[in-house]
Protein backbone atom coordinates (compact mmCIF):
# COMPACT_ATOMS: atom_id res chain seq x y z
CA UNK A 1 0.00 0.00 0.00
CA UNK A 2 0.88 3.66 -0.69
CA UNK A 3 1.44 6.56 1.16
CA UNK A 4 -0.04 9.71 -0.09
CA UNK A 5 0.67 13.04 2.19
CA UNK A 6 -2.41 15.75 0.80
CA UNK A 7 -1.23 18.99 1.82
CA UNK A 8 -3.72 21.64 2.68
CA UNK A 9 -2.15 24.46 3.03
CA UNK A 10 -2.26 27.93 0.72
CA UNK A 11 0.82 28.80 -0.79
CA UNK A 12 3.53 27.29 -2.70
CA UNK A 13 6.09 28.04 -0.31
CA UNK A 14 4.33 26.10 2.54
CA UNK A 15 3.90 23.21 0.73
CA UNK A 16 7.13 23.06 -0.76
CA UNK A 17 8.30 23.03 2.66
CA UNK A 18 5.95 20.04 3.93
CA UNK A 19 7.17 17.83 0.73
CA UNK A 20 10.58 18.57 1.46
CA UNK A 21 9.91 17.28 5.32
CA UNK A 22 7.63 14.57 4.30
CA UNK A 23 9.14 13.30 0.62
CA UNK A 24 11.40 10.26 2.26
CA UNK A 25 8.31 8.86 3.85
CA UNK A 26 5.66 9.08 1.27
CA UNK A 27 4.51 7.45 -2.41
CA UNK A 28 2.13 10.57 -3.35
CA UNK A 29 2.27 14.28 -2.82
CA UNK A 30 -1.19 16.08 -2.84
CA UNK A 31 -1.83 19.48 -4.06
CA UNK A 32 -4.86 20.08 -1.62
CA UNK A 33 -7.87 21.81 -3.47
CA UNK A 34 -7.26 24.55 -1.44
CA UNK A 35 -3.72 25.05 -2.43
CA UNK A 36 -4.29 25.09 -6.17
CA UNK A 37 -7.20 27.41 -5.77
CA UNK A 38 -5.30 29.64 -3.80
CA UNK A 39 -1.39 29.22 -5.80
CA UNK A 40 -2.55 28.31 -9.34
CA UNK A 41 -1.18 25.64 -11.11
CA UNK A 42 2.65 26.83 -10.97
CA UNK A 43 2.28 25.05 -7.58
CA UNK A 44 1.82 21.88 -9.22
CA UNK A 45 5.02 22.46 -11.48
CA UNK A 46 7.15 23.80 -8.51
CA UNK A 47 6.20 20.19 -6.62
CA UNK A 48 7.15 18.22 -9.55
CA UNK A 49 10.49 20.11 -10.10
CA UNK A 50 11.48 19.76 -6.54
CA UNK A 51 9.79 16.10 -6.42
CA UNK A 52 10.41 14.47 -10.40
CA UNK A 53 10.65 10.91 -8.33
CA UNK A 54 7.67 11.30 -6.77
CA UNK A 55 3.48 11.50 -8.20
CA UNK A 56 2.41 14.49 -8.33
CA UNK A 57 -1.74 14.27 -6.99
CA UNK A 58 -3.13 17.51 -8.55
CA UNK A 59 -6.99 17.38 -6.42
CA UNK A 60 -8.76 19.71 -8.75
CA UNK A 61 -12.43 17.97 -7.86
CA UNK A 62 -13.16 18.56 -11.33
CA UNK A 63 -17.16 18.33 -12.13
CA UNK A 64 -17.38 19.93 -15.40
CA UNK A 65 -14.86 20.67 -18.52
CA UNK A 66 -12.74 17.17 -17.28
CA UNK A 67 -10.70 16.94 -20.60
CA UNK A 68 -9.96 20.19 -20.45
CA UNK A 69 -8.83 20.57 -16.73
CA UNK A 70 -7.36 17.85 -16.33
CA UNK A 71 -5.11 18.37 -19.56
CA UNK A 72 -4.19 21.89 -18.19
CA UNK A 73 -2.81 19.95 -14.62
CA UNK A 74 -1.29 17.27 -16.81
CA UNK A 75 0.89 19.89 -18.47
CA UNK A 76 1.37 21.69 -15.43
CA UNK A 77 3.54 18.54 -14.15
CA UNK A 78 0.63 16.75 -12.41
CA UNK A 79 0.38 13.09 -12.85
CA UNK A 80 -2.95 12.40 -11.04
CA UNK A 81 -5.57 14.71 -11.05
CA UNK A 82 -9.15 14.14 -9.65
CA UNK A 83 -12.91 14.05 -10.95
CA UNK A 84 -15.91 14.30 -8.74
CA UNK A 85 -17.99 11.11 -8.84
CA UNK A 86 -20.77 13.23 -8.85
CA UNK A 87 -19.98 14.40 -11.98
CA UNK A 88 -21.71 12.87 -15.27
CA UNK A 89 -19.71 9.97 -16.77
CA UNK A 90 -19.14 12.73 -20.10
CA UNK A 91 -17.31 15.02 -18.02
CA UNK A 92 -14.93 11.58 -16.63
CA UNK A 93 -14.53 9.91 -19.99
CA UNK A 94 -12.78 13.71 -21.11
CA UNK A 95 -10.67 14.04 -18.02
CA UNK A 96 -9.87 10.40 -18.45
CA UNK A 97 -9.54 11.01 -22.70
CA UNK A 98 -6.59 13.78 -21.22
CA UNK A 99 -5.24 11.36 -19.07
CA UNK A 100 -4.55 8.91 -21.71
CA UNK A 101 -3.31 11.42 -24.44
CA UNK A 102 -0.65 12.36 -21.61
CA UNK A 103 0.42 8.68 -20.27
CA UNK A 104 -0.54 9.78 -16.95
CA UNK A 105 -4.04 9.35 -14.40
CA UNK A 106 -7.32 9.90 -13.48
CA UNK A 107 -9.05 9.42 -10.01
CA UNK A 108 -12.30 9.41 -9.16
CA UNK A 109 -13.49 11.22 -5.90
CA UNK A 110 -16.09 10.28 -4.30
CA UNK A 111 -16.77 12.52 -1.64
CA UNK A 112 -20.30 13.04 -1.30
CA UNK A 113 -21.50 9.89 -3.29
CA UNK A 114 -24.45 8.51 -1.18
CA UNK A 115 -23.43 4.16 -2.93
CA UNK A 116 -19.45 4.83 -3.18
CA UNK A 117 -19.30 1.25 -3.47
CA UNK A 118 -21.95 1.14 -7.09
CA UNK A 119 -20.32 4.63 -8.19
CA UNK A 120 -16.95 3.26 -7.65
CA UNK A 121 -17.03 0.15 -10.14
CA UNK A 122 -19.32 2.65 -13.18
CA UNK A 123 -16.22 5.20 -13.19
CA UNK A 124 -13.34 2.42 -12.79
CA UNK A 125 -15.67 0.98 -15.98
CA UNK A 126 -14.90 4.23 -17.52
CA UNK A 127 -11.16 4.17 -17.28
CA UNK A 128 -10.00 5.71 -13.93
CA UNK A 129 -6.85 4.74 -12.54
CA UNK A 130 -8.29 4.53 -8.81
CA UNK A 131 -11.53 6.12 -6.72
CA UNK A 132 -10.67 7.68 -3.59
CA UNK A 133 -12.95 6.88 -0.44
CA UNK A 134 -13.31 10.21 0.79
CA UNK A 135 -14.57 12.06 3.40
CA UNK A 136 -14.16 15.73 3.51
CA UNK A 137 -13.14 17.86 6.46
CA UNK A 138 -16.18 19.20 6.85
CA UNK A 139 -17.66 15.37 7.51
CA UNK A 140 -14.85 14.98 9.57
CA UNK A 141 -15.87 17.85 11.50
CA UNK A 142 -19.71 16.57 12.06
CA UNK A 143 -20.84 14.54 15.13
CA UNK A 144 -20.34 10.62 15.29
CA UNK A 145 -17.86 10.80 11.83
CA UNK A 146 -16.21 7.34 11.73
CA UNK A 147 -14.11 6.24 8.27
CA UNK A 148 -15.32 2.38 9.11
CA UNK A 149 -17.93 3.21 6.01
CA UNK A 150 -15.22 4.26 3.61
CA UNK A 151 -13.31 0.97 4.22
CA UNK A 152 -16.16 -0.96 4.32
CA UNK A 153 -17.66 0.60 1.15
CA UNK A 154 -14.12 -0.28 -0.75
CA UNK A 155 -14.04 -4.08 0.39
CA UNK A 156 -17.53 -3.79 -1.22
CA UNK A 157 -16.30 -2.13 -4.81
CA UNK A 158 -13.99 -4.68 -5.51
CA UNK A 159 -11.78 -2.22 -7.62
CA UNK A 160 -8.80 0.17 -6.92
CA UNK A 161 -9.46 2.74 -4.08
CA UNK A 162 -7.52 4.82 -1.73
CA UNK A 163 -8.99 5.98 1.53
CA UNK A 164 -8.49 9.55 2.52
CA UNK A 165 -10.80 10.87 5.77
CA UNK A 166 -8.30 11.93 8.80
CA UNK A 167 -5.92 8.66 8.78
CA UNK A 168 -2.91 8.51 11.31
CA UNK A 169 -0.69 6.19 12.38
CA UNK A 170 -3.40 4.17 14.33
CA UNK A 171 -6.14 3.69 11.80
CA UNK A 172 -3.56 3.01 8.88
CA UNK A 173 -3.42 -0.81 9.52
CA UNK A 174 -7.28 -1.24 9.49
CA UNK A 175 -6.73 1.03 6.30
CA UNK A 176 -4.44 -1.28 4.58
CA UNK A 177 -6.35 -4.89 5.56
CA UNK A 178 -8.99 -2.96 3.51
CA UNK A 179 -7.23 -3.86 0.95
CA UNK A 180 -6.71 -0.25 -0.08
CA UNK A 181 -4.15 0.54 -2.84
CA UNK A 182 -3.84 4.24 -1.44
CA UNK A 183 -3.46 5.66 2.35
CA UNK A 184 -4.19 9.63 2.27
CA UNK A 185 -3.04 11.45 5.31
CA UNK A 186 -3.19 14.85 5.50
CA UNK A 187 -3.91 16.90 8.73
CA UNK A 188 -1.75 14.04 11.12
CA UNK A 189 1.22 14.88 8.80
CA UNK A 190 1.40 18.66 8.42
CA UNK A 191 -0.46 19.69 11.63
CA UNK A 192 2.69 17.78 13.93
CA UNK A 193 5.14 19.83 15.07
CA UNK A 194 7.87 17.84 13.37
CA UNK A 195 6.38 16.70 10.02
CA UNK A 196 9.20 14.41 8.71
CA UNK A 197 8.30 12.08 11.97
CA UNK A 198 4.68 12.08 11.83
CA UNK A 199 5.09 10.62 8.09
CA UNK A 200 7.69 8.30 8.86
CA UNK A 201 5.55 7.49 11.91
CA UNK A 202 2.60 6.43 9.35
CA UNK A 203 5.24 4.78 7.05
CA UNK A 204 6.43 2.46 9.70
CA UNK A 205 2.42 1.60 10.53
CA UNK A 206 2.29 0.22 6.81
CA UNK A 207 3.45 -3.52 6.56
CA UNK A 208 5.62 -4.84 3.40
Amino acid sequence: MQLQFAMDTLTTDAALELAAAAAPHVDILELGTPLIKSAGLSAITAIKQAHPDKTVFADLKTMDAGELEADIAFKAGADLVTVLGVAGDSTIAGAVKAAKAHGKGIVVDLIGVSDKAARAKEVTALGAEFVEMHAGLDEQAEDGYTFDSLLTDGKASGVAFSVAGGINADSVPAVQASGARVAVAGSAIYSASDVGAAAAAIRAAITA
